[in-house]
């Protein structure tokens, strides 16, 4: 069931190209939205705790918000991330991305983290007790499956996107990324059949123990990395799949406190975004990847409810309350990213494309302002409904003054330097193009050498400028697989690609 070729895309706005800033506006903007809604989702999970604790149990009757956001960036993840490295076909650009895109905001939220624990103003989840173990397990964004606590909260979901990269690199340079229907109905497929067997913290839990684990993989990931973003062949495929494979061991056999079925769905999820966008693009039957969706989906929710939690969920009330959430969780996830993509061609309030562009702040800073806010005096008193709803807009108002001062000098900076980085590194190594892939000219691949657009990670405004939106081209690499696929007379737009 290979599922890659390349189309051109009808668009229905006569009056838009393929270039035009009505139309690149259109195709991530409802990306943006999607990040914004599912970020706001998550937060008032959190800020529940604190504030709102009555609605928060009322609609926790029904679904749990923090893991529908989670799951909603995971598809958005999965949809959009394999395109930037599939576009530009250069596995050193899109690490170096990566790394400018992702680990300034991280670094800075965990010394901030640090900085709160330290002023007796929040914690770090009993991180301290072993610094350096716990500084081994955070390095590469890995805690949650190198069998180590969270220093912030919200950071197990960047274990799993890290883990998605990794694995995308590999079957990338292998030339095994064009199926990623398969790859998301065999995750589905093991959510269900090993979902439960799957054992946690089996590594890091035995003999080696958590520190000496985290030194290996470590190791190895950082090895594997290093020798996929160089020119040669060999060492490129084996740096791939070293890196891959170990994380791919952790993922099954040492996660933390994420069920093993959850996982599995997690990756599920992810490979399903990337069919859809397949689809999108005319490059998959769209009957097919609608019915891979559905069983990727049904499969999920039969994990969920088959598979006991890792946690004793006594009395029964309380598995029957967790099994809806689940389900409710699960397929109010799906329905909002086919809602989404339904208003793909729809102009979008440019708020959704603010909030797209401060996702990843909004994501990794609010834990840090919920403990402040729980060190407020005022705070912890009770107080009537509509004294409680003015104090979570004051909160919410506060984060997004915050999130954007950390776009303006953290996030939006370092990925300037990493398109800088990028375009030194085509200067004076020269380009890195996998074998077989179309090598453009040169200047529209420092173009494109902007963040990849990511879920839980990456947000690029709605208005990004010509670079940003520049239409891939049909070259060797995205010729027709062997196994031939029915085109569509006509797709939809097709979008320019971020924990």
């Amino acid at each position: 069931m290979s599922d890659y070729s390349t189309t051109q895309s009808s668009l229905p706005a006569p009056a838009a190209t393929p270039s035009s800033p009505a139309l690149r506006g259109r195709r991530l903007a409802w990306l943006d939205a999607l990040r914004g809604v599912a970020a706001l989702f998550v937060v008032f999970d959190h800020l529940g705790y604190s504030v709102l604790q009555h609605a928060r149990a009322d609609v926790y009757q029904w679904f749990d918000p923090g893991q529908f956001g989670v799951f909603v960036f995971f598809l958005v993840s999965g949809y959009i991330v394999p395109a930037s490295l599939e576009r530009k076909g250069s596995v050193r650009g899109f690490w170096v991305s990566r790394v400018f895109r992702l680990f300034p905001l991280y670094v800075f939220a965990l010394i901030a983290a640090v900085a709160l624990w330290k002023l007796h103003l929040g914690g770090i989840s009993g991180t301290d007790h072993d610094g350096e173990t716990s500084l081994l397990t955070h390095a590469l964004m890995l805690p949650n499956v190198l069998g180590s606590r969270n220093a912030i909260s919200v950071i197990w979901t960047l274990s799993y996107e890290m883990a998605f990269y990794l694995l995308l690199t590999a079957l990338f340079v292998t030339g095994t990324h064009k199926r990623s229907s398969w790859y998301a109905l065999g995750f589905a497929v093991a959510a269900v059949a090993l979902g439960g067997l799957l054992p946690m913290r089996a590594i890091s839990g035995g003999f080696l123990g958590t520190r000496l684990v985290a030194e290996i993989a470590d190791l190895l990931v950082v090895a594997g990395v290093a020798l996929a973003v160089t020119r040669f062949r060999l060492p490129k495929v084996f740096g791939a799949v070293l890196a891959a494979g170990t994380v791919m061991v952790l993922v099954l056999f040492n996660g933390s406190w994420v069920n093993p079925y959850e996982a599995l769905t997690i990756l599920a999820l992810m490979f399903t975004g990337t069919m859809l966008y397949r689809a999108e693009r005319g490059d998959f039957d769209k009957r097919k990847a609608v019915a891979v969706t559905v069983a990727v989906f049904a499969l999920a929710t039969v994990a969920g409810l088959w598979h006991p939690p890792a946690w004793d969920l006594s009395p029964a009330a309380t598995r029957i309350a967790y099994d809806r959430q689940w389900v409710t969780s699960l397929l109010l996830a799906g329905a909002t990213f086919a809602i989404g993509m339904a208003c793909r061609n729809k102009k979008m309030p440019r708020i959704f494309a603010w909030l797209g562009l401060v996702s990843y702040s909004v994501y990794l800073l609010h834990p840090l302002l919920v403990s402040l806010y729980n060190h407020i005096p005022l705070t912890q008193h009770p107080h009537p409904f509509p004294v409680q709803l003015a104090l979570a807009a004051a909160f919410l108002a506060m984060l997004l003054a915050c999130c954007w001062l950390s776009y303006r000098f953290i996030e939006a900076p370092m990925q300037r330097q990493g398109r800088r980085f990028t375009a030194w590194l085509e200067c004076w190594v020269g380009p890195d193009v996998s074998p077989g892939h179309h090598q453009r000219p040169a200047n529209a691949r420092l173009a494109d050498a902007r963040p990849a657009h990511a879920g839980l990670a990456d947000a690029r405004p709605a208005h990004a400028g010509p670079a940003d939106a520049r239409p891939a081209h049909a070259g060797p690499a995205d010729a027709r697989p062997a196994e031939s696929v029915s085109r569509l007379p006509s797709g939809g737009p097709r979008p320019a690609p971020s924990p």
